[in-house]
């Protein structure tokens, strides 16, 4: 079987399995796709839809925008900048993931205050896709991005009052 032009998709799910510390085996079964598929996904003689990718994403933690741009699903250069600077905060493991979901709704207010759309990159791949960018740039008022108070009164850092 010829390998497919699928970037390098292949190398970075291993990447990442390996990083995540989980078998082939593993990550299979966390995704529900079957060991054989995965294992041709990771060797590029199969080439995902975008609900796998999705599905292998969500297993791994990680951006499922990524995925689709080194599949080829997604426009890497008008997308490039947002997927990675999302890709970075998700992947963060200093991180939970309320405190990443905030900071992708800062992140994504700033962008929309200065005339950029958000989650264009995701609108045309389903509604799965739309749980990793979400529409709701909404923050806590007491929310405070350095330390990690959130509206849920939680920290792990110095306590903050925002004013």
């Amino acid at each position: 079987m010829a390998s497919l032009n699928v970037g390098n998709l292949g190398e970075y799910l291993r990447e990442q399995r390996r990083n995540a510390q989980l078998s082939l085996r593993q990550l299979a079964d966390a995704a529900g796709v079957s060991n054989p598929y995965l294992s041709q996904i990771e060797r590029g003689l199969r080439k995902p839809s975008a609900e796998v990718l999705q599905q292998v994403a969500k297993a791994l933690r990680i951006s499922a925008e990524t995925l689709y741009v080194r599949a080829g699903i997604l426009d890497a250069e008008r997308d490039r900048d947002e997927v990675e600077t999302r890709a970075v905060i998700l992947a963060d493991p200093t991180l939970n993931e309320r405190q990443k979901q905030v900071l992708l709704q800062i992140y994504e207010s700033f962008r929309k205050e200065n005339g950029f759309g958000v989650g264009e990159a995701v609108e045309d791949l389903g509604e799965g896709a739309a749980e990793e960018a979400p529409d709701d740039t909404d923050v806590p008022s007491d929310t405070v991005v350095r330390g990690t108070r959130t509206a849920g009164g939680s920290d792990a850092g110095p306590r903050r009052t925002a004013g």
